[in-house]
């Protein structure tokens, strides 16, 4: 059995997070799945309070934010770590303006993809 990659709780106590049995719900899978999604890459676990949950944020209706597992695969690609991508993810920057998960919800993907493609070079 692979473990899970999670990060360490990096981020604001007010940043909800959901536990991997109501990711499943709300995702319409097996928590199993949830499991392999996060080893893959599409969506970032950390432990919070001794489990591993998923930031509210990452999801939209029923499903994850348009363009959040390309960005997670290029920060991953170019080096970064778990921790290190929720914290950019959730980091505020005034140039966006609000934060990359921010910019990903409100449908400016294609800025926050080029930011983290360049922060690999």
């Amino acid at each position: 059995m692979v473990a899970i990659p999670a990060a360490p709780d990096v981020l604001a106590p007010d940043v909800e997070v959901i536990p991997l049995p109501d990711v499943a719900k709300l995702l319409g899978r097996s928590v199993t799945r949830v499991h392999q999604m996060i080893r893959d890459g599409q969506l970032l676990a950390l432990k919070r309070n001794a489990e591993l949950g998923v930031p509210k944020a990452f999801f939209a209706g029923e499903g994850i934010v348009k363009g959040l597992p390309g960005t997670i695969t290029l920060l991953r690609d170019a080096g970064y770590h778990e921790d290190e991508i929720l914290r950019w993810l959730f980091t505020e920057d005034e140039t966006l303006p609000g934060s990359p998960i921010d910019a990903l919800r409100g449908d400016r993907g294609r800025e926050v993809k080029r930011r983290a493609q360049a922060m690999g070079f």
